[in-house]
């Protein structure tokens, strides 16, 4: 799957804090991505993490769901 911007993803790293928390996708710039952490954490805060740390959501709250019929 394409991790593109507004997509929902959930954070898969072990070693980090945010470890399992889920954002937005608000920018891509190389492999750096800025993920919007609003909805479903504590705090208000835009985080930048690389690509091979995240994973795109594509069940349960979405933070812009896929159109019907499509």
């Amino acid at each position: 799957m394409t991790i593109l911007p507004g997509s929902t993803v959930v954070v898969k790293n072990q070693s980090s804090i945010y470890n399992g928390y889920e954002g937005c996708v608000q920018r891509i710039s190389g492999d750096k991505v800025a993920v919007l952490m609003d909805h479903h954490t504590p705090w208000d805060k835009m985080i930048t993490f690389q690509m091979k740390e995240l994973e795109e959501k594509t069940t349960g709250f979405q933070y812009y769901p896929p159109k019907k019929g499509k």
